[in-house]
């Protein structure tokens, strides 16, 4: 007997399918309790519960991941990753990588006299100023993170301004905080040095020397995988990468093109305790980093007629601090994807991002994008209208057979289906 599919189980049953322990099951059913919640912000009134899910058939640099933990409200993205891991997995999964985490942190310099000799005199003191951040400041002074560099930006404003660059490796931390305790701390020095004024000090959040890349190859005779499919796989194929070019010409198409990558994503970067506006901001950045924005992923047909795809983007993600720490799901989660860096972590999430960005165009290539969003819509619209426990199929159902998925049509099927049954 075959062993049956997660989704085929009963939903208390599929925590355990995956082999998680007793104690992470509690967990799960417990989630954030309202004093974890109330430590973590002000003003505390309630928890706002969100689904998580995790996707399967991830296989990443050789390791396979039973389960890839996701947040996310929207329907269709973890069943989409699932099925686009499957396809990678067939030709040996996903290869990842990633630079070291490098962060940013900005000194805004005002009212500088000479910004050309302003610049001169910050690189002369570098290797001091790196050194007072490492080894004398008890504020900025780790044993997991360190300054690496100091440049300098001249920009014309108006005003004129003079802006320094701190640079972070951060080690398994996001660094958002450290990064910013150094730009506080080495405000009044860059000042002096500049004979300006400090006005900003912060991280920058386009977090361009802390990337992560991610490619796979999907199987052309893979690509037909629906029952009711007519296309050849060399055609559909094509029409992915036409999709692709699509993206990568136009803006308009590209953000929504990278908004499917980021449903993937964010799922997971929320789902692990990491700041997912943080990493939006960064990739809608870096996707216009050349003054046009564009693409994050691009799939191509290679010599033998198969897929190839690829993404990159910044991942500024962490496994230690913050929410990461703080909140009980997200070490659950950290601990069921099985990484022990940062780097790990944004690698696998990197795989996820090009897995969704998948699914996604190929569903738009194929039979639109609705077949197979509006089917899994149809349950939360037959919930919305009070539908329970087994209606809540039976209403989804007939709002797919219809092909009307209203509100005001599953009230009614909901209304008859009560009256036959009493």
């Amino acid at each position: 007997m075959s062993t049956p599919r997660l989704r085929d189980l009963p939903v208390e049953a599929r925590a355990a399918a995956l082999g998680l322990s007793e104690a992470h099951i509690a967990a799960l059913r417990a989630g954030l309790s309202l004093e974890q919640a109330d430590h973590m912000i002000e003003n505390v009134i309630g928890v706002f519960g969100l689904p998580l899910g995790v996707a399967q058939h991830f296989v990443v640099n050789g390791r396979s991941i039973a389960a890839v933990p996701m947040v996310i409200e929207e329907a269709s993205v973890v069943a989409a990753c699932s099925y686009a891991a499957k396809l990678a997995a067939a030709s040996g999964g996903f290869s990842a990588g990633s630079t070291e985490p490098l962060m940013i942190g900005q000194v805004q310099l005002l009212d500088v006299p000479d910004l050309d000799a302003a610049r001169a005199r910050i690189a002369a003191e570098q290797a001091a100023l790196i050194h007072w951040l490492n080894e004398e400041n008890p504020n900025t002074r780790s044993r997991h993170a360190r300054a690496v560099g100091l440049e300098t930006r001249a920009l014309e404003g108006p005003p004129p301004m003079l802006i320094a660059h701190v640079l972070y490796d951060c080690g398994d931390a996001m660094g958002a905080n450290l990064v910013n305790t150094a730009c506080e701390a080495l405000a009044p020095k860059l000042a002096a040095l500049s004979g300006g004024r400090a006005n900003l000090r912060i991280l920058s959040n386009l977090s361009d020397r802390r990337l992560a890349w991610a490619s796979c190859t999907i199987r052309a005779d893979l690509l037909a995988s629906r029952k009711d499919n007519t296309l050849p796989p060399a055609l559909i194929a094509q029409r992915i990468e036409e999709a692709s070019r699509f993206a990568e010409i136009d803006p308009y198409r590209a953000a929504t093109h990278n908004k499917g990558i980021m449903n993937g994503v964010d799922a997971v970067v929320i789902a692990t305790g990491n700041d997912w506006r943080a990493v939006e901001a960064a990739a809608h950045a870096y996707a216009a980093r050349n003054g046009r924005y564009t693409a994050l992923a691009t799939w191509r047909v290679n010599s033998e007629g198969n897929l190839e795809g690829r993404i990159e983007l910044p991942l500024a993600v962490g496994v230690v601090g913050g929410a990461t720490r703080a909140h009980p799901l997200a070490q659950l989660a950290l601990q069921m994807l099985g990484v022990r860096t940062a780097r790990e972590l944004a690698e696998v999430i990197a795989c996820v991002g090009l897995a969704q960005n998948f699914a996604a165009i190929r569903a738009l290539a194929m039979e639109g994008i609705q077949q197979g969003h509006m089917a899994l819509h149809a349950r939360q619209v037959a919930m919305s209208v009070g539908a329970q426990g087994e209606e809540i199929d039976r209403v989804a159902e007939q709002l797919i057979a219809e092909r009307l998925i209203r509100p005001e049509r599953a009230r009614t099927i909901l209304a008859a289906l009560r009256a036959r049954n009493g």
